[in-house]
């Protein structure tokens, strides 16, 4: 069993996450969500844990984890916000990339704050006309002697205006993925704007906003790593982004499945608690069972992504469907078990119906997932 089972490391950090979660997160989400309010002291709190820089290098002052224990760590924050648990993830990618890829003067200038989260960090790829088709983006950035002279707009950018750092994709070539490269781009640099503050269906504790730049000089050294390999790092970090999202699926579904067991036992109608009838217990059967069939992918994916294994990216797509397609699920079948009383905000099973699912939209659709597959697939 020991194979399938947790180490006692991973145990430690995922009742670390948990009760972090329990302490900081869950007490406030319902009013985080409901007021819009952007939680910037719970956030830096998570880094005092190091959950800023999860898989950042020891040497650059991470705490240096595999995926595993990232998903971990974003499942057990997911269970108190799946909002918040996201937004935490993104700044972790941007992390990782100028951790994994920049040059050791770029490193030294953005991740000490990073780390501490005394700056936020967001990730730039979608733009206006290119979203499913990333490889297509139009932001153009263009030398000027020791400079880039940047132009285009970012859409759907969490933590845009409020963020003070923006690893953001720029074309610097020809036309497709090998003239993508990626530089990093502050908050106060000239030409940098943002546009009003998306009204969302969920995801309301973290601002997402258009990212504007016009005629914005970034320094060459700001790139991250060579010309023309930006699209690659960008994909490289979405294989550890899909696998958080589908963790904070997760860990919300695993909310509300507790909530439905929690609900139907004390329910009670013709005279016996709901949790008695039959209907009732093969549901939430289904929604357990399910659970751990996402959540033993969505764990196995991340251990491949970790070992660098040749079909990582085909198992993160899996699991990044798989968890957030039966998140969703879960969570809509727990709102039917709480009847009336789950459709109002007195309950938190709406927020978690709301928050989840956007998941199956964003870090790559689910149509773009089973893309991947197929195409991994056909392709031996």
């Amino acid at each position: 069993m020991t194979q399938f089972e947790l180490t006692d490391d991973q145990r430690a950090i995922q009742e670390m996450a948990q009760k972090f979660t329990a302490d900081a997160i869950t007490p406030h989400a319902a009013e985080w969500d409901e007021k819009h309010i952007f939680p910037r002291d719970t956030i830096r709190a998570a880094a005092e844990l190091g959950f800023a820089s999860i898989y950042v290098s020891e040497e650059s002052g991470g705490i240096g984890l595999g995926r595993l224990e990232a998903a971990l760590i974003m499942e057990a924050m997911a269970y108190g916000c799946p909002s918040t648990s996201a937004f935490i993830s993104i700044h972790n990618m941007a992390s990782w990339m100028i951790d994994s890829f920049g040059s050791q003067p770029l490193k030294d200038k953005y991740l000490p704050s990073l780390i501490t989260m005394e700056r936020i960090a967001s990730y730039c790829l979608t733009e206006p006309s290119s979203g499913s088709d990333a490889a297509a983006l139009k932001t153009r950035a263009v030398l000027d002697g020791d400079h880039y002279v940047v132009n285009g707009s970012k859409q759907f950018i969490s933590g845009a205006g409020e963020n003070e750092i923006y690893v953001t994709m720029v074309r610097t070539g020809e036309d497709g993925p090998k003239g993508i490269s990626c530089l990093v781009i502050e908050k106060d640099m000239p030409g940098v704007s943002f546009g009003a503050n998306e009204r969302k269906l969920g995801w309301h504790s973290q601002p997402t906003r258009q990212v504007t730049f016009e005629d914005v000089r970034v320094p060459v050294a700001n790139r991250v790593g060579d010309e023309g390999a930006g699209f690659r790092f960008a994909m490289m970090g979405l294989d550890g982004g899909r696998l958080n999202i589908g963790a904070c699926s997760l860990g919300g579904a695993q909310r509300c499945l507790d909530e439905a067991v929690k609900y139907t036992k004390d329910r009670q109608q013709f005279g016996r608690p709901i949790a008695d009838f039959q209907n009732t217990q093969f549901v939430l059967a289904d929604m357990a069972t399910e659970l751990e069939a996402a959540r033993a992918l969505l764990y196995l994916a991340a251990a491949k992504v970790t070992a660098g294994a040749p079909d990582k990216t085909k198992f993160a797509a899996m699991a990044k469907r798989f968890a957030t397609d039966t998140g969703s699920s879960v969570v809509d079948r727990a709102l039917q078990l709480h009847g009336g009383y789950g459709y109002l905000m007195d309950y938190p099973i709406e927020r978690f119906w709301r928050d989840l699912r956007v998941h199956s939209i964003l870090e790559g659709t689910n149509q773009v997932m089973r893309m991947i597959v197929g195409r991994e697939l056909t392709r031996q």
